[in-house]
């Protein structure tokens, strides 16, 4: 099966839901089948937050948490210390970590671990730290998982209340999509 699966690390009101929600939602318009879901520990305003995404060219069956993931995406580099964030990550596996230190300042070693600073670029287009949607441009210029076109869509739907934020984390995205795949 050609199944990859998405652990997504924040902390609570950082949006690591909502980025879970979008990756299903781009996934879907690069015709795959996908799932969003989070899971909360104790719900409140910056504790650690786990939200997951699964994405497969055929049906996925599997109603489970993710315990082996194949990539994970951490918005706030201080769950590092906080949390095993590389637990049960696949050999072959992919660490997305919003920081501007390289992994092995943060204690990382092993697995293939990308240290991209998403707030300065979110900070610069976005004018606010709002790192759970440029997030997912780095994650698609690595990975190659979803199209920048179906993240594009994914931005759109998931902020059509609001045209004018879906255009900044557009841009912001396509701003990290093209840093990430200049670090393959």
């Amino acid at each position: 099966m050609d199944l990859k699966e998405v652990r997504i690390h924040g902390r609570g009101g950082q949006g690591a839901v909502t980025s879970s929600q979008v990756l299903a939602i781009a996934a879907f318009f690069d015709g795959k089948k996908s799932q969003a879901f989070p899971y909360f520990g104790v719900e409140r305003t910056g504790a650690p937050v786990e939200a997951f995404a699964r994405i497969s060219k055929e049906q996925i069956f599997v109603r489970q948490h993710v315990y082996e993931p194949d990539f994970v995406l951490v918005l706030d580099s201080s769950l590092v210390n906080a949390v095993n964030v590389a637990q049960g990550l696949k050999k072959n596996g992919l660490i997305i970590i919003n920081s501007n230190k390289k992994p092995g300042e943060l204690g990382l070693k092993g697995h293939r671990i990308y240290c991209i600073d998403i707030t300065k670029i979110a900070l610069e287009i976005i004018g606010k730290p709002f790192v759970n949607i440029a997030v997912l441009g780095a994650f698609a210029g690595l990975t190659g998982e979803v199209s920048l076109e179906a993240l594009n869509k994914a931005i759109d739907q998931r902020f059509a209340g609001n045209p004018r934020i879906a255009g900044l984390n557009k841009k912001a995205g396509a701003r990290l999509f093209e840093e990430a795949k200049k670090l393959k």
